[in-house]
């Protein structure tokens, strides 16, 4: 089985989601779009017949900012599109999550509420996906597609819905402290700094809350093997 994990920029990874499947037994696909201080790519996204999965990650860009990512944002929401009609399963992570909606002709717009950090998220799939902290770094939010469950939310919106066999959650099930560090370094400084975060102390609890976080990504991700994309 291979899994193929759209990443938008240089500073993104499959991580403890890429692990799990790993352990599961998938070979692991990764295809880089383009980098974060140049946004135009021309490369071609592989064919999505050759994978059993698709993962599209997140991005330090908006799905609707035609400016920046203009150049391959409708190319990568016709092969989402393409092969959730083909009936391959996705797993939507955050920017990934909105693309996912957006190709199914739902509207993402930017969040009343900015979440970076660790956000308590309730669950109606407790046993699936845990209520409790999950890391988040987004500005933006979505309405649900047709035909789509919301599957977990909080006070500033949908955290996780399901649309046939495609998952696709607005937090970030993947990341480890060390990737949490890594984004912070390369300009999230400059975000944090305007929402007013500490960045020692979000470090201190990304590690601390590591252990935890593993666990519930695998319980996540064996869910969605499992019970959703191929049950």
């Amino acid at each position: 089985m291979r899994a193929l994990f759209i990443h938008h920029d240089q500073y993104s990874g499959a991580d403890i989601v890429g692990e799990r499947l790993q352990q599961r037994g998938w070979e692991i696909v990764n295809h880089y779009v383009a980098v974060i201080d140049d946004p135009f790519s021309d490369r071609p996204f592989p064919d999505p017949g050759l994978f059993d999965l698709l993962v599209p990650a997140g991005a330090v860009w908006s799905v609707y900012d035609e400016e920046a990512i203009g150049s391959w944002i409708g190319r990568e929401l016709d092969v989402i599109k393409g092969a959730h009609e083909a009936g391959t399963p996705l797993l939507g992570i955050c920017f990934g999550a909105q693309a996912l909606a957006k190709a199914l002709g739902a509207d993402v717009h930017r969040a009343e509420n900015v979440e970076v950090g660790w956000y308590w998220v309730d669950s109606r799939q407790p046993e699936a996906i845990a209520e409790g902290p999950w890391f988040q770094w987004h500005e933006d939010t979505f309405s649900l597609p047709e035909g789509a469950v919301e599957l977990a939310a909080n006070v500033n919106g949908t955290q996780a819905y399901g649309v046939g066999r495609s998952l696709a959650v607005q937090f970030h099930p993947e990341v480890t402290a060390e990737r949490i560090e890594q984004w912070v370094d390369v300009g999230g400084y400059r975000v944090l700094d305007e929402l007013e975060i500490d960045r020692e102390e979000l470090l201190r609890e990304s590690r601390s809350s590591e252990e935890i976080a593993r666990a519930n990504t695998y319980r996540l991700v064996d869910w969605f093997l499992d019970e959703v994309a191929f049950s």
